[in-house]
């Protein structure tokens, strides 16, 4: 058969819609994917340019430019006296080409071990979606004000904003600034702006600090239960946690100390407990300093909605206590909102260069232009002034979420906290929280069971609902759809 007619016949041809542009791009995908699969074997003739553009009714000049194309990439080869044809190193010699495609099957790599584990993680991470009582969604009345808007519009148009070279890994100086300025007064936070490494969100921070400040093997402590991306966090770099149960003062440093005295590193929400949301005791604070000093160990100190009390002042940062061993963790993405993935590090001044260049691994830094926009916001006073607004807000949200709890359900039990964004519920002790959480989501409500975020020695059944980013009639109405799926769909004993 002539070779003009076999390419002819070639399936992968078909594709080829002359009504589109790019006609050539697509004859070199074509004849790419005829010898990836084996239709054209390595060694084997191509027709000459002019015979292939007559029997496919494209110019010579399209044909020209999918061989030149392949030429370059080393799938085809001219050789003289021999015209264009597959090119010889693309098979190993005497193997003769599988001209028919293979199963698709056949294709299934074998996987690493690790993919199982990311997406495993994947699963665990993944946002709920934002309906009644996921957490952190602010919009509406809690949405940035007309003064983000306005100043993202004037930031956003200067040139000074979209700069022409790499960021540094440090973060604007301007926001190191204003966050400086901002944590002296609102948080006690010891700090210069040279201390400050702006993140991604808490997220990238966490693992800046296990990736810093531990090896392989490691030992660290971290609350029971905890923030389910700190524990898969501290898992992926291979550290050993030793998870500690929390009890009404926070996080049991004696308890700790007993369990495993050659820890390196604690990782704490002290000032509202993730997810139970009890602050760290005044002795308790005093006791980990006191061991991070006399051991040599580091304090990681997740901040992660510290502004939100409704009952009085927030409480002081542990970092405060001392700068020296306590890194601190902060971010935007609960007050303004998670789209940004602005957060940042306060990081004694022994580790600085350690964070920048583990921050340089990462990325070049965060959006430029949101870290001006920010900037600005706080520089201005807009920040502070929008944290005091959304604090009534969510205050009164909150209040709603009690008293509806209250009268619908009010056999479920609520877990003392006076701030944050989120309440927690206890369910009574036949119920099984993750299959309460399955069944309301299938009605419309997004929870988080409590049970997946504790080691497997602690027995929790409980939900997370959060509240701030809902109206009060939505509130109501959710609370309304859990009392119906608690009656219409009980779950299994556990």
């Amino acid at each position: 058969m002539p070779r003009r007619q076999l390419l002819i016949e070639i399936p992968t041809l078909g594709a080829i819609d002359r009504s589109q542009g790019g006609v050539g791009r697509q004859l070199a995908e074509a004849l790419r994917k005829a010898i990836s699969r084996g239709e054209l074997a390595a060694g084997e003739r191509l027709p000459s340019t002019r015979a292939l553009a007559v029997s496919l009714g494209l110019s010579r000049g399209t044909v020209n430019e999918a061989y030149e194309q392949l030429m370059a990439e080393g799938c085809l080869e001219a050789r003289a006296g021999s015209g264009t044809q597959v090119a010889l190193a693309l098979h190993e010699p005497n193997v003769p080409s599988q001209r028919l495609p293979r199963k698709r099957e056949d294709h299934a790599p074998s996987l690493p071990e690790s993919v199982s584990r990311y997406a495993a993680m994947a699963d665990k991470l993944s946002p709920l979606p934002s309906v009644p009582f996921s957490i952190a969604v602010p919009k509406d009345k809690v949405a940035m004000d007309d003064h983000w808007r306005r100043l993202s519009n004037r930031v956003r148009a200067s040139p000074s904003a979209a700069p022409s070279g790499y960021c540094d890994p440090r973060g604007l100086p301007a926001l190191r600034e204003a966050i400086t300025e901002y944590l002296r007064k609102a948080r006690a936070v010891i700090c210069r702006p040279e201390n400050i490494i702006v993140t991604e969100g808490t997220q990238q921070g966490l693992y800046l600090a296990a990736k810093v400040l531990l090896s392989v093997g490691d030992v660290a402590w971290a609350e029971d239960p905890a923030y389910p991306g700190l524990t898969a966090v501290l898992e992926e770099r291979g550290i050993q946690v030793q998870r500690i149960a929390v009890d009404a003062q926070g996080f049991d440093v004696a308890r700790a100390v007993e369990a495993s005295p050659d820890a390196k590193a604690a990782f704490v929400t002290p000032s509202h407990q993730y997810p139970m949301g009890m602050p760290l005791s005044m002795s308790r604070r005093l006791a980990l300093i006191e061991w991070a000093r006399k051991h040599g160990g580091w304090i990681v100190e997740d901040d992660y909605d510290s502004e939100l009390r409704y009952a009085g002042h927030p409480f002081p940062a542990l970092q405060g206590l001392d700068s020296d061993r306590v890194i601190y963790l902060g971010t935007f993405s609960k007050v303004l909102a998670p789209s940004l993935r602005l957060g940042y590090a306060v990081v004694p001044d022994c580790l600085v260069n350690a964070f920048v260049g583990a921050r340089a691994l990462m990325g070049r830094g965060s959006p430029l232009a949101d870290q001006h926009v920010v900037a600005a916001y706080m520089r201005e006073g807009y920040f502070e002034t929008h944290i005091r607004r959304i604090r009534g807000i969510y205050a009164e949200r909150r209040q709603t979420l009690i008293d509806a709890l209250r009268l619908e359900l009010p056999e479920l039990q609520i877990q003392p906290s006076d701030q944050g964004m989120h309440l927690v519920v206890w369910l009574p002790n036949e119920l099984d929280d993750v299959t309460v959480a399955a069944a309301a989501r299938t009605a419309g409500i997004a929870l988080r069971p409590l049970s997946p975020m504790g080691s497997t020695s602690l027995k929790l059944s409980g939900l997370m609902l959060g509240f701030g980013g809902f109206s009060i009639d939505q509130i109501k109405a959710a609370v309304q759809r859990l009392r119906q799926v608690l009656e219409e769909n009980p779950p299994r004993a556990r």
